[in-house]
């Protein structure tokens, strides 16, 4: 019997001293790993700084988030703890960790359940033994298992990782830091995210249905997906479990769970897609010049030199532009927009925006297209002008053809280019898109070519006058198909809305409007010997003489040629500069008529200058930058240039005013009914290639152009193909609406501010009536003689 007890003994005692060896050998492991002589940890200062990435927030002038800059699969948004639904937290603690208040980090008792329950006796109903902070050290430190050792690792260093996290954070900084992490899918990551994706709510306002199917798919947001598996019953079922858990820990009664439990689950999806929702050109822009690195000459290629120089004008004048390099952390990083949790406060007005895409489309998309549709079905299909030759048309085609998705990929494929081009004329079923969405149909891909370039395009900003606020920014039809930003990027020929820039600079030289000149055709010697002489499609009063607001009124050549040999080519190219032209401008006599190419952000804000007693403002598009604490990183103010004396500026806003009381801009009266102080400026190029509208009230400048992608894709007639038809309608349309919605605040009564007793003539007895006219009488040469 002794000899039993001894051996009892020595058992008892062999098995504490494995019991003990276990202990000291996982002990010593864990603290191997805690020194990083093993394993994986990362370094001590991301772990009182947890490495994460958020995604930057827009925010429009009415506090409405318009969209976020996030790296591809990620808009991380953060959220705070305080921001956060007590529905939300509550279902995600009973569900994922019910002893979560109560563990410092690992919790044993659920280990243990897990390995005897799930591990030992395969019960699927067991769970899993890890707690929120350890899913979360796996989120965000976790890297790949390479080998064997890694994979035995990774329990231990998750272990070790929450232990030093529940150290430097409290519990509520966990939960939120685990919410603002979590994947959710449809790029969805993180809470803020999520709930508007799914449920177009903020964090704090969802329900508690909702936040049981968020929580839910904690578990698997591919499987429990609402959205994705919406004829499954696994999401309900999901949901329905997180309200029992939330039972077992107190936070429902058996009634509440039996009632939630019969509702269906009812989602308000919307899908995180860079290239949806309010304003994309716009966002898309501001993305481009806040990431913008400093220009070198090197990263450009030789043909880009004017590209580099106005790059690099902007780098030094433009606060915004490249402010993410130009600007550093407390770290000494620069920022970055993709991971830096930035709040970047714009200046958009959604529902202003929103009347801008309604105007461009009811007119572009509605009327003009469907117009033009018909003029290209009468030349056969073909939506180039008939003015060019069959020779230019080829070219063309031939040239879209090899800058194709389609001919890269056949190249990659080793097919020679005689194959190729077999290719592209051969049916196929394929998706073409219209103003009505994508469609389905069988054409060649040579033929889907000219249906694509025969499609219209467009560009229109306005901006407030005053304060230089982007207000509504449209850069084309459809940002998902058509990427190029022609309020920002796409240069094209101003044609006659450059005429008040000269008519202007012969105010400044001491002119009026009542001043008159001799309307007949003239010839002028040029420098270099040549003689130019501009045509005129207004043949009225020839021989007469007509005064200088006369011929700014009827977009008059003969007048406009008139004042250009007044002045030098030299002089109105510095003032077309001063007026924010960028571009290379040739100096020549045939810029008075509009050969000069621009963007339609700079001729609006070459517009401003006529309300502002002569001075410029530029576009200010972000006001202020906040980083992910709410601290203030950037303020931005409007920056401005004198370009007119105030005399001058006023006669021009008086003579602007007539073009729409009477001249080319006519039809803002006429067709809309608009009874607000209006100026503004028609424009048409040669043959009609492009069209354009410049228009302000007293509170608002805004500008238009419609065209094609390539010059030769045009009207062939006046009828549709000048400003006034094509262009100008844009313009009355969207300011129509904006006066219409009185939570905006304009008013029709709001008067342009001049000088009381203001006379634009020397004696105002000799101002002559303005005479209406309907047409637009102008054809602008493409270059100078």
């Amino acid at each position: 019997m002794t000899d039993i007890n001894r051996m009892k003994n020595k058992i008892k005692a062999w098995l504490w001293l494995g019991f003990a060896l276990v202990w000291l050998a996982i002990f010593s492991g864990l603290f191997a790993i805690s020194m990083g002589w093993i394993g994986y940890l990362p370094p001590i200062e991301q772990l009182q700084n947890p490495i994460d990435k958020y995604a930057s927030q827009l925010i429009a002038a009415d506090g409405e988030i318009i969209g976020s800059f996030a790296h591809s699969g990620t808009n991380r948004v953060f959220v705070e703890y305080k921001d956060i639904s007590p529905n939300l937290i509550k279902a995600l603690v009973a569900t994922e960790d019910i002893r979560f208040e109560s563990h410092s980090g690992i919790d044993f008792r659920g280990l243990a359940r897990a390995v005897v329950k799930t591990g030992i006796l395969q019960q699927k109903s067991g769970g899993g033994g890890s707690t929120i902070t350890q899913q979360l050290a796996k989120m965000l430190y976790s890297p790949p298992s390479s080998n064997f050792f890694t994979r035995m690792m990774k329990k231990p260093v998750e272990w070790v990782i929450a232990a030093k996290l529940e150290r430097y954070y409290t519990k509520e900084e966990i939960i939120s830091m685990y919410l603002n992490q979590f994947d959710f899918l449809y790029n969805a990551v993180g809470i803020k995210s999520a709930a508007y994706t799914y449920f177009g709510k903020t964090p704090d306002a969802l329900s508690v249905e909702e936040a049981a199917v968020l929580v839910g798919m904690c578990k698997n947001p591919s499987v429990y997906n609402p959205v994705l598996r919406r004829n499954s019953p696994l999401p309900l079922e999901r949901r329905n479990t997180v309200f029992q858990q939330m039972v077992k820990a107190g936070y429902l009664t058996e009634a509440e769970a039996d009632s939630l439990s019969r509702l269906p689950i009812t989602t308000s999806f919307h899908k995180m897609d860079h290239k949806q929702g309010t304003a994309p050109y716009f966002r898309e822009h501001l993305r481009k010049i806040m990431m913008a690195d400093k220009p070198e000459r090197g990263d450009y290629a030789s043909w880009q030199y004017d590209r580099f120089r106005s790059d690099s004008i902007q780098w030094e004048t433009n606060p915004l532009y490249g402010w993410c390099n130009k600007n550093h952390k407390a770290d000494g990083s620069p920022y970055n927009i993709y991971t830096d949790g930035l709040k970047i406060y714009t200046t958009i007005v959604p529902a202003m925006q929103r009347y801008a895409e309604e105007a461009v489309e009811e007119h572009v998309g509605q009327y003009l297209q469907p117009t033009f549709d018909r003029e290209r079905r009468a030349r056969g299909g073909d939506p180039f002008s008939t003015s060019i030759s069959k020779d230019q048309r080829e070219a063309i085609l031939s040239r879209a053809m090899r800058q194709s998705e389609r001919w890269r990929l056949s190249k990659e494929d080793g097919l020679s280019e005689q194959e190729i081009k077999a290719q592209f004329y051969k049916k196929t079923k394929m998706q073409v898109w219209s103003w009505r969405g994508m469609r389905d149909t069988v054409m060649t891909p040579i033929d889907s070519i000219r249906y694509m370039k025969g499609i219209l395009r467009s560009g229109f900003m306005a901006m407030d006058p005053h304060n230089g606020h982007v207000l509504a920014y449209v850069g084309d039809i459809n940002f998902s198909q058509f990427q190029y930003d022609m309020v920002s990027d796409g240069r094209r020929q101003t044609g006659s809305i450059i005429k008040p820039y000269l008519y202007s600079l012969a105010m400044i030289d001491g002119a009026s409007p009542c001043d008159e000149v001799l309307h007949v055709q003239q010839s002028y010697r040029l420098d270099n010997g040549q003689v130019w002489t501009p045509r005129n499609s207004n043949h009225r009063r020839v021989g007469e003489l007509v005064s200088i607001q006369w011929g700014l009124q009827n977009s008059d050549n003969w007048v406009t040629a008139e004042l250009m040999s007044r002045t030098s080519p030299i002089t109105f190219k510095r003032l077309l500069e001063s007026y924010g032209l960028r571009g290379p401008i040739e100096a020549t006599m045939a810029m008075s008529l509009g050969t000069p190419e621009a963007t339609v952000g700079e001729m609006v804000s070459g517009y401003t200058t006529f309300v502002n007693d002569g001075v410029r403002i530029d576009p200010l598009m972000v006001t202020q930058i906040e980083d992910m604490h709410g601290n203030i990183v950037a303020t931005f103010t409007p920056q401005m240039t004198e370009v007119l004396t105030a005399d001058a500026a006023n006669k021009m806003l008086y003579m602007l005013q007539n073009v729409v009381s009477g001249g080319t801009g006519g039809r803002l009266r006429s067709s809309f009914g608009l009874q607000m102080p209006l100026g503004g400026k028609t424009g048409t190029t040669q043959r009609n290639s492009d069209t354009w509208f410049m228009g302000f009230t007293p509170d608002v400048v805004a500008g238009c152009w419609v065209g094609g992608e390539e010059r030769s894709v045009r009207f062939n007639t006046m009828s549709f193909g000048q400003g006034a038809a094509a262009a100008l309608p844009v313009f009355g349309k969207f300011i129509k609406k904006v006066y219409a919605d009185k939570r905006l605040g304009y008013s029709i009564g709001t008067p342009f501010k001049m000088p009381i007793g203001f006379s634009p003539c020397a004696d105002a007895g000799d101002v002559e009536a303005v005479e209406v006219f309907e047409g637009e009488p102008e054809e602008t040469p493409v270059t100078a003689p």
